[in-house]
């Protein structure tokens, strides 16, 4: 009959991995073999339980099928071990258990994980006009890179790789490790072959056997039609090399620049424009400077302070044929002097309720 896992520590099917956390500290405080009170079978439950519901993967699988496959939890908990052995009860709360074991199991279930270089977070700044229309930039980076010469595998062009006597070409080595637990011996990365199980017959003269050097690498982004300040770009395998390994990621986050006349509000662009009072009461045209170029802008007899005219797809790229449009707030200048001839002709406008 499966364990209900669940019920062992005393927690919900919805619990959070703090409860989680939480119950599993008080009850193997509660029970474990050192105390005057404790019960070594329900430590190893209490444990086991924790080893499973702690980690996302195991979890999902267990809610799902009731068990948990492959490098699971077995009976006694994570692998059976004795901790009758175990002095200081009382400060059992300040340790995690799941902590321990990953520490010496390499993570959950004992898996090793790929070697992956460092990621490198960049900012870049850009013009308006190359945030909506997109762009490509080249930039020097001084970064960890992977050896031409030898293309990353340490060996001199046209020599074999030959195993590593270090591990016996299995890419791991067994390493002791003493705790409060006692004495545990686990398996770990190679440190010679650094877990390929390789080594050259002779290294690299350019990158002395490592497989990556520190060097400026010309890197061209692809900035996209349309990008927002602020957004990020991600170049998949632009980070820093790692011998053995695979590249991290390069982020480029994006500053555009303000500019003296446009805004953006979403895929449309804003601007204002100045017109004079006669052009508003008979309507004129005006030309006017977009990010495509020169446009002839016809204001309509009667336009008022503030309206808005449309002007379709001169605005931001929202794909190879849609664009947002460009808006064009009008604003009426009030000329601060009048000669006595325009003053004459007002009092006549004013005369005939205008």
């Amino acid at each position: 009959m499966a364990k209900d896992y669940y019920n062992i520590l005393g927690v919900a099917k919805e619990a959070t991995k703090d409860d989680i956390k939480k119950a599993f500290r008080r009850l193997a405080h509660k029970y474990h073999p050192d105390k005057k009170d404790g019960d070594e079978q329900k430590f190893k439950e209490v444990n086991e339980a924790y080893q499973i519901l702690s980690d996302d993967k195991k979890r999902m699988e267990y809610d799902s099928y009731g068990q948990v496959f492959g490098n699971g939890a077995g009976p006694g908990g994570a692998g059976g071990f004795d901790f009758s052995g175990f002095q200081g009860a009382a400060g059992f709360e300040d340790f995690d258990l799941g902590d321990i074991f990953s520490e010496f199991f390499g993570g959950a279930g004992g898996r090793s994980r790929a070697r992956r270089g460092r990621d490198i977070s960049i900012d870049l700044e850009l013009p308006f006009e190359e945030a909506i229309f997109g762009t490509n930039r080249k930039i020097l980076l001084a970064k960890a890179t992977t050896c031409s010469k030898c293309n990353g595998n340490g060996a001199k062009p046209g020599t074999a790789m030959k195993q590593c006597s270090t591990c016996n070409g299995k890419g791991k080595v067994h390493e002791t490790k003493r705790s409060f637990f006692g004495t545990f011996t686990s398996a770990v990365e190679c440190r010679t072959c650094l877990g390929t199980g390789e080594t050259p017959e002779e290294r690299c003269d350019t990158c002395k056997g490592i497989g990556v050097l520190k060097k400026q690498e010309e890197i061209e982004i692809k900035v996209p039609a349309g990008i927002k300040n602020g957004e990020m770009i991600r170049l998949s395998g632009a980070g820093e090399a790692i011998a053995r390994g695979v590249a991290g990621d390069l982020y480029v986050k994006i500053h555009v620049e303000a500019h003296p006349v446009f805004k953006r509000e979403g895929n449309d662009l804003v601007m204002d424009l100045n017109i004079k009072l006669s052009d508003a009461l008979l309507g004129g045209v005006y030309t006017i400077a977009s990010l495509d170029g020169k446009i002839k802008l016809t204001i309509p007899r009667g336009a008022s302070f503030g309206e808005v005219l449309r002007i379709k797809n001169k605005g931001v790229p929202i794909d190879e044929r849609r664009r947002g449009d460009l808006l064009v707030k009008l604003n009426i200048k009030i000329p601060a002097k009048l000669s006595k001839k325009s003053e004459k002709l007002i009092e006549a406008l004013k005369e005939e309720g205008v």
